[in-house]
């Protein structure tokens, strides 16, 4: 995994935790740990303004826990950018446990991570990530109400996969329009890079409006088995990032816009489901912007999740959260606009609306 600090020299430089370039003032960073279970996990909630910091579970098996940490961190900031962009009442937060998803969770580990989110009362609620499934909200659920994105039998929303891969999709129409003029999808080339749940349901959308699919994963039966179900046609290329597409769509792991790659892409659109895709937002932003490349803000379409998901605790129903998620496509366009107008780049324009629907509900609630 690539992230913005990756050498425990470079490390040593800074404070280890309020020094991180990912803390951008986090209110809290909770560090769970559980000998019986072998639970390692750290919450990290980033900014509870506009409501409880929401935001889901990642298990992964990270190189080193200062890996854990900078994830975590650079998580639950985006998690607030994106509640805050979709007029959500929530605030923003992550948490990560360190492991092997498929080897070492556990229902035990999964109870134990579910009275961590309970000591916090509610100013954190969990939901689903990598590497965690519907039944493990369920798991998380019997120790805890704070948890969303459980079974529907247990008066949930169920997987959020779906729809979040619906708001990528509206999201994606939005900025073909913006760079193509049409946001007609036929006979455009598309690379959706991980077809997990959310990748899936992408190329899915994308195959029955006749957009030429490719699609790339580690995984050689996921490819096999998608491929033969839509369609469409298996990367079998050197280099992904140079493929002669129209659109990619990185659906899996963050920070695959980097150094590395950032010169090499040839697709006229950036759309994809993955989070924190600008390895340094503050260096790519720009630079895909001076190439002509539109990006549409990862934390803006992938939203279709989290208001699936604020669906369990709002009391609005899924017809509802469908025509929120469906409403990105208006908001993809209007945060181009921003920022032609204010000379931005796109994620420095959909975090600046963010921001400032951030700082009034701070202005209203100073004045209570």
């Amino acid at each position: 995994m690539t992230t913005e600090i990756t050498s425990v020299k470079e490390l040593q430089k800074m404070d280890p935790v309020f020094g991180q370039l990912s803390f951008d003032n986090h209110e809290q960073i909770v560090f769970c740990n559980d000998k019986d279970t072998g639970l390692k996990a750290i919450i990290g909630i980033h900014n509870t303004v506009l409501g409880p910091a929401l935001g889901g579970t990642r298990m992964w098996k990270y190189n080193n826990e200062w890996e854990a940490l900078n994830d975590v961190l650079r998580l639950s900031r985006g998690m607030t950018y994106k509640s805050a962009i979709s007029g959500l009442d929530l605030g923003g937060g992550k948490a990560v446990i360190i492991g092997d998803a498929k080897t070492e969770k556990t229902p035990e580990l999964m109870r134990k991570f579910g009275e961590f989110v309970h000591s916090l009362s509610g100013k954190y609620i969990t939901a689903e990530d990598v590497g965690m499934v519907t039944a493990d909200m369920d798991t998380v659920r019997s120790v805890t109400p704070h948890v969303t994105g459980i079974s529907e039998s247990l008066g949930g929303s169920g997987n959020p996969s779906p729809v979040t891969a619906y708001g990528v999709y509206m999201g994606m129409k939005a900025a073909a329009k913006y760079q193509f003029g049409s946001d007609n999808l036929e006979g455009k080339k598309v690379l959706v890079q991980g077809i997990g749940h959310v990748g899936e349901t992408l190329v899915e959308h994308l195959t029955k409006e006749g957009a030429l699919v490719q699609i790339a994963d580690i995984n050689e039966n996921r490819l096999e088995e998608v491929s033969k179900k839509y369609g469409a046609t298996i990367f079998r290329g050197d280099d992904l990032y140079s493929a002669d597409v129209d659109i990619y769509a990185p659906c899996a792991l963050g920070a695959t816009i980097n150094d590395e790659t950032v010169y090499r892409i040839k697709a006229k659109v950036i759309a994809g489901a993955a989070n924190n895709q600008l390895a340094d937002e503050n260096v790519h932003g720009p630079i895909l912007q001076e190439r002509g490349i539109v990006y549409a803000p990862d934390f803006l379409i992938n939203a279709g999740g989290i208001i699936n998901v604020y669906a369990e605790i709002a009391h609005y129903d899924k017809t509802e959260a469908l025509r929120r998620t469906e409403n990105i496509y208006n908001t993809t366009l209007e945060i181009f606009d921003y920022a032609v107008k204010n000379k931005l780049t796109t994620q420095k324009a959909a975090m600046a609306i963010a921001q400032n629907r951030i700082d009034q509900r701070k202005k209203e609630n100073a004045k209570r």
